[in-house]
């Protein structure tokens, strides 16, 4: 009923410039600690793509070796044939993914840099803001206290005042009573 009952929206309260630094440092080093546990997975994934190169790059040698060994018989020969290039194609694409994982490190090691530039210079900057903060809270403490004195030495002059025009008004009424 014509909004008299209606709940007034609550004014938002002033953030504390201090806190949104807090916020942006809290976002950046979360996302460090994600990068570096995705540079973590990917240093154990390249371990990983490093042993099964080695493995693959063994068994196409071995392969290789028995097929030597083993030429004059077709269906052996066939066997191994098929065996070396699946071996070879698995030793290829073991390179690729270890390439890839290369670059995909290089790539988070650059970001860590960089969140980790961020976050020393928002750090620095947030202590300057928070001594810029405290001296602007100093320095508006000192204002409003010298204006409190300024009030009460204007009041001072206006009761001074007061009181030379009572001493003015008395003296009138003395020349008064006197003729």
């Amino acid at each position: 009923m014509f909004g008299f009952f209606k709940k007034k929206p609550t004014p938002p309260k002033p953030t504390d410039p201090l806190a949104v630094f807090d916020a942006v440092i809290a976002s950046l080093e979360r996302q460090g600690a994600e990068v570096r546990k995705s540079a973590a997975t990917l240093l154990a994934l390249r371990a990983e793509l490093a042993r099964d190169e080695l493995k693959y790059e063994q068994r196409v040698v071995t392969t290789q070796e028995k097929l030597e060994r083993a030429l004059g018989e077709p269906k052996i020969e066939k066997t191994l044939r098929r065996d070396l290039l699946e071996a070879r194609q698995l030793l290829d694409r073991t390179r690729e993914a270890l390439a890839q994982a290369e670059t995909n490190a290089k790539l988070l090691m650059e970001a860590a840099e960089d969140l980790s530039k961020q976050l020393a210079e928002l750090n620095e900057e947030r202590q300057s803001a928070r001594a810029r903060l405290s001296a602007g809270v100093m320095v508006s403490d000192a204002l409003k206290a010298q204006v409190a004195n300024f009030d009460r030495v204007m009041k001072l002059d206006k009761a001074r005042d007061e009181v030379e025009k009572a001493h003015a008004l008395a003296e009138l009424y003395r020349e008064d009573a006197g003729k």
